[in-house]
């Protein structure tokens, strides 16, 4: 199958999505240089905008649609992920409480952790439980940006 992939800046950095002409399959920060085709496949530019849109407060749900590549549960996680409201924070015990299975809380955190759609699927919204920030792979920075930016008031319609 084809790919196609885009380096996006967005305020907190570049990124690189990737998509497989019919979903997004990736989207990661990337701290060095890369060589990247930059494709203007119809999907990317959409993702472009929407982050645009979202960075500038004017957004709180994508709709490029997506297909992360994971295992069975990994999706589940993911797809649990997407429910979390737009400026709202989750533990990750009560993450694994909102997938359905309270014990699995170090399983979820690891699912977690191996995202491969940033902000779209938002990992960032899960905290540790004591309040505390918890991690990050694009970076703790990064994902407290990304609480505060959500935090802020929201100016859209979308």
């Amino acid at each position: 199958m084809l790919e196609f992939s885009r380096t996006i800046s967005t305020p907190i950095g570049e990124m690189i999505a990737v998509a497989d002409g019919v979903a997004l399959t990736y989207l990661d920060f990337v701290d060095d240089e890369i060589q990247s085709e930059c494709s203007n496949h119809p999907l990317l530019l959409q993702l472009e905008q929407e982050l645009n849109e979202y960075f500038s407060k004017r957004r709180q749900i994508f709709t490029v649609p997506l297909s992360p590549f994971g295992t069975p549960f990994q999706k589940g996680v993911w797809e649990t992920l997407q429910k979390i409201p737009y400026a709202t924070t989750l533990s990750y015990s009560q993450e694994a409480k909102l997938f359905g299975n309270p014990k699995a809380t170090r399983a979820v955190a690891n699912a977690n952790s191996k995202n491969p759609i940033s902000i779209i699927i938002p990992c960032h919204r899960v905290i540790a439980s004591g309040g505390g920030i918890g991690g990050y792979s694009g970076g703790v920075w990064r994902k407290e940006f990304l609480l505060s930016l959500e935090r802020e008031i929201f100016c859209g319609v979308f």
